[in-house]
């Protein structure tokens, strides 16, 4: 069996800028791999990110070497085999790795003529809905943003916090969406103390849980934070790989994995297992993605307790078609056609 492979590189805009404790976004810039048989082409995409030491340069520059492995084996079944040999050429760089893992799945799944999640099992109406996140800015903003949310039909926000203001954000949010299941995402902004304190005052805003409270290079601060804290804690940066998993155990109650992070759909599936192995409940969340990877995670969601899968819903066009997501509600029995429904 012949394979072609190809990459594109492109830039893509936010509908809004997007900004996080360490920083503002206006853009992403995505990476798209193509891998083709004689009678279909898997597509598959990376989402890298700087924080991980990734880039859009990183990704095209060990994509080629990525590339020649898929055709050497030249098989896209043999999955587990070709995910091997590129964490052997490849030891980083998990976004370039996943763009190719997506494709390759893409692409079987197609020549399979099945949607991805029945290739894998799993069932359909057993999806969790995605939350859609709010960035950091002033409050009136955040505010008009959550109304937009609303009206969109988004039932679940993601809320960014990490600022001198998070509890005035937390509840201007609340007063317009006082039904929306709500989390909040400090991405590693506090102090061990100051988390403590801050998520005693934000437990009384109804909030589901609030997500990596402080830096993940202090593992013990963490553990603090979750033996103290009135609500549940999902650990994100702290978890990056399989092996972070069991570390984390004993420190949050929740393990939030992306595709970008650990390197491929195989991998995302180990950690889920793994995760549950430990007594976590799981959340799988994104980058700034378009469907070409995102349409993917959208099929891990009956194995989830959790989603946050809103990266190419916060962008402001897709060249890409994924899994339809009105509202946010992942619904993997609208789609029609096979592989990850990205087009």
């Amino acid at each position: 069996m012949t394979l072609e492979t190809a990459f594109e590189r492109r830039t893509l805009d936010l509908e809004f800028p997007f900004t996080i404790a360490r920083g503002t976004q206006t853009e992403t810039e995505v990476v798209t791999v193509r891998i083709a048989d004689e009678d279909a082409v898997g597509v598959g995409g990376a989402g890298p990110s700087a924080h991980y030491g990734e880039t859009a340069d990183t990704v095209a520059a060990v994509l080629p070497d990525l590339l020649a492995v898929v055709e050497d084996v030249g098989d896209p079944h043999q999955l587990e085999r070709i995910e091997r040999r590129m964490r052997e050429t490849v030891r980083r760089n998990p976004a370039a790795r996943t763009a190719v893992s997506i494709a390759l799945h893409d692409l079987v799944a197609k020549r399979l003529e099945v949607p991805l999640y029945r290739y894998w099992g799993l069932d359909p109406t057993e999806t969790v809905a995605s939350s859609y996140t709010i960035g950091i800015d002033d409050t009136e903003t955040m505010r008009e943003k959550t109304e937009t949310a609303l009206e969109r039909g988004h039932e679940v926000l993601k809320v960014k916090l990490g600022t001198d203001r998070d509890l005035e954000i937390v509840e201007a949010i609340r007063s317009v969406a006082p039904d929306a299941r709500l989390y909040v995402d400090a991405n590693e902004a506090w102090t061990p103390k100051e988390a403590v304190r801050k998520i005693e005052r934000l437990a009384d805003y109804n909030l589901a849980f609030v997500e990596q409270p402080v830096p993940a290079e202090n593992p013990e601060g963490l553990r603090y934070v979750y033996e103290r804290s009135p609500l549940p804690i999902a650990a994100d940066e702290s978890c990056v790989t399989l092996a972070d998993v069991p570390k984390i155990a004993d420190r949050c109650d929740i393990a939030n994995l992306k595709l970008m992070k650990c390197g491929g759909l195989r991998e995302a599936k180990r950690m889920i297992h793994a995760a549950r192995a430990h007594g976590l409940e799981v959340m799988l969340g994104c980058m700034s993605e378009s469907n070409a990877s995102i349409a993917a995670a959208c099929h891990l969601a009956p194995l989830l307790d959790y989603a946050d899968l809103d990266g190419s819903l916060l962008l402001a066009d897709d060249p890409y078609d994924g899994v339809p997501m009105l509202g946010g509600r992942i619904d993997l029995e609208a789609l029609e056609r096979p592989g990850t429904g990205a087009r």
